[in-house]
């Protein structure tokens, strides 16, 4: 298959991508105010029409390993594209996320999020409103369910580097609660930017939780090492190591 049909048929998807999500948002958002379960059933669904419809319009596979987080823990995932968030959202029960607080008003996205429970944090505010998160937890006033949260603080493209933020150590102390590690190799098909999606078999993989009780810089070790080793083995298992090494 030529470039220039991949990109094409990676251009229509993206488009009916967005327009579904506005479709899906609306059909289900009367559902979403009454309730909760609402907003998590069509941000669901909306994640799996994401993974069904990739399979097919542009041949992007996609599988999900290991054993699904449940109850309240922490997930932190390598994130290399948009694709490993749908992938995480498509399976887990109740995820929530960190993000920044100018998301709140973005059409659709914005409202769904403040419905399952995400976090909106202001610059220099992360730990005022983890707080005030676990404190609505505990007064039932906001959900429960899996905190999903990203180390490194950016994507980061398959090959490239960027350290552990240390801030996601003091989360794990904060809130008291175990972290499952998430790898990766999705970054390989759905890059960071631009339109151009390839085809094949993008995999996240839960890895064994990570219990508390241990002090800030155990825990980072831990977390860094266990999913980095993991996502390297994925994009080996995919071929990236190869073709990067035949191309230099």
């Amino acid at each position: 298959m030529t470039y220039s049909i991949q990109w094409l048929r990676s251009f229509i998807f993206t488009f009916q991508m967005y327009l579904v999500m506005a479709v899906m948002g609306i059909f289900y958002f009367p559902w979403a105010l009454a309730n909760r379960e609402g907003a998590y059933r069509g941000a669901r669904m909306y994640c799996k029409w994401v993974r069904w419809t990739a399979s097919w319009m542009i041949g992007l596979k996609s599988e999900v390993r290991g054993k699904i987080p449940s109850g309240e823990l922490l997930v932190a995932g390598k994130h290399q594209s948009f694709l490993d968030i749908i992938m995480i959202v498509s399976v887990v029960r109740q995820p929530k996320f960190i993000m920044k607080s100018s998301l709140v008003w973005a059409p659709v996205l914005g409202q769904y999020a403040l419905r399952i429970g995400c976090v909106p944090v202001n610059r220099g505010k992360r730990s005022e409103a983890i707080r005030k998160m676990l404190h609505e937890v505990q007064l039932g006033t906001s959900p429960a369910g899996q905190l999903i949260i990203y180390p490194q603080g950016t994507r980061v493209a398959p090959g490239d580097e960027e350290p552990y933020k240390i801030g996601t150590g003091a989360l794990y102390l904060e809130t008291g609660q175990a972290c499952v590690p998430a790898a990766t190799n999705v970054g390989l098909f759905w890059p960071r930017n631009g339109i151009y999606r390839k085809p094949g078999l993008a995999i996240v993989e839960f890895l064994p939780k990570i219990e508390q009780g241990l002090n800030k810089e155990e825990f980072m070790n831990a977390l860094e090492g266990t999913i980095e080793s993991r996502s390297n083995e994925l994009m080996k298992e995919a071929g990236f190591y190869e073709l990067h090494s035949n191309n230099r």
